[in-house]
């Protein structure tokens, strides 16, 4: 049987956007708290027992998100065609931390933003 392990940190960033072409009041500039969960698959262990050290995790995360915060997200390069919805900046976390964090025996598996507390979107990709 192959051993499987799933890590998990959560963090956050506050940032504005607003959503080109959208016919509702999200149209206009306004702001989130945006909570951020990266989830990690492991298939093996280091020699201290690790599948990823946490630390490195949230390392990789704040990497990214230190860009994204308390900035207008429609002024990134990354947000300049697409819309910064929930669904693109979750995309886009996805493959930023995975370059930085992705291992032979560990990957970025999901990615989860909430733009509040009772909405959020989970991309993933297949390996």
């Amino acid at each position: 049987m192959s051993s499987h392990y799933t890590l998990k940190i959560v963090t956050d960033f506050a940032a504005a956007h607003w959503l080109r072409d959208y016919p509702g009041i999200c149209n206009q500039l306004h702001g989130h708290n945006w909570k951020i969960e990266v989830q990690v698959s492991a298939t093996a262990l280091d020699s201290v027992g690790m599948g990823v050290d946490f630390g490195d995790m949230k390392q990789a995360t704040r990497s990214v998100i230190e860009g994204l915060d308390h900035r207008n997200l429609n002024d990134l390069e990354a947000f300049k065609e697409i819309n910064p919805t929930a669904e693109n900046i979750a995309a886009y976390l996805y493959r930023e931390i995975s370059r930085r964090l992705n291992r032979a025996h560990a990957r970025v598996s999901a990615v989860t933003v909430w733009e509040t507390e009772r909405a959020c979107v989970t991309y993933t990709e297949e390996p």
